[in-house]
């Protein structure tokens, strides 16, 4: 449904509204689709560019304009920069229905799309294609969270699949190249190595011993936790491939 203006007010399109409820009072603003999100993960800085019109509105729909002494009771000021940046912080977005749903499905498919890239088919350590994550989604009963990134959310996926879908998946490893000085390898090889899944290659020079191994993602921290407490600066952990599969 259109939003309705006033004939004094410009006409609303690609309007996106944010309602924030505070000492009784119901506060809207009006914002560029897109932008609110921009704003909250700071990409976008510039308040001219979010707000579609530079007012405090009890309704947008109606275009009834928030009295001042109802900003300054609710929010301590009558300043509309700083009211707009707080319901702008705090604000719930309104969105219709269709506009929800479609926003989910292309979340819930981003999330698919980042966990085929981290993951693969033990038995093969090939990937799965997307649509076959969906699909084990549903089937888990993974629940997607609106107001969190796709990619804050693929670990609670992974896990969920892991256990309690019928799809055999587990993370990709990694492929790393780990070096430190021969005299330290003597003492820290079996630490090092211990973690990886496969090694691929070891050669100890005179100088130089060097590793590369497959490892769980989880291992890295720990692999660097040990160069920096026992090497004091002298060993390194590259990462050669993010997601070593079966292709690579």
């Amino acid at each position: 449904m259109p939003i309705q203006q006033p004939s004094n007010q410009i006409k609303l399109t690609n309007v996106s509204i944010v309602r924030l409820k505070k000492g009784g009072k119901r506060f809207e603003i009006a914002c560029y689709k897109n932008k609110v999100q921009e704003w909250r993960t700071g990409v976008e800085t510039n308040l001219d560019d979010v707000l579609q019109i530079s007012n405090v509105f009890v309704n947008v729909s109606k275009g009834e304009l928030a009295k001042s002494g109802d900003l300054q009771k609710a929010f301590g000021t009558t300043d509309v920069a700083e009211v707009v940046k707080e319901v702008l912080k705090k604000g719930e977005v309104q969105v219709g229905e269709k506009e929800r749903d479609h926003d989910l499905s292309a979340l819930r498919k981003e999330i698919a799309t980042l966990v085929a890239e981290k993951c693969v088919d033990p038995a093969t350590q090939r990937p799965y294609p997307v649509g076959m994550i969906e699909k084990a989604m549903a089937e888990a009963g993974f629940s997607v969270k609106q107001n969190k990134t796709a990619k804050s959310q693929v670990s609670e996926c992974i896990k969920l699949l892991q256990t309690e879908s019928n799809l055999p998946i587990q993370r990709a490893r990694m492929r790393v190249r780990v070096t430190m000085p021969t005299t330290d390898s003597k003492r820290l090889r079996e630490n090092i190595t211990e973690g990886a899944e496969k090694v691929e290659d070891d050669e100890t020079g005179q100088e130089e011993w060097e590793v590369v191994m497959l490892i769980d993602p989880s291992q890295f921290r720990i692999i660097n936790e040990i160069l920096q407490k026992e090497c004091k600066g002298r060993g390194r952990i590259e990462t050669m491939t993010f997601s070593a599969t079966a292709d690579t």
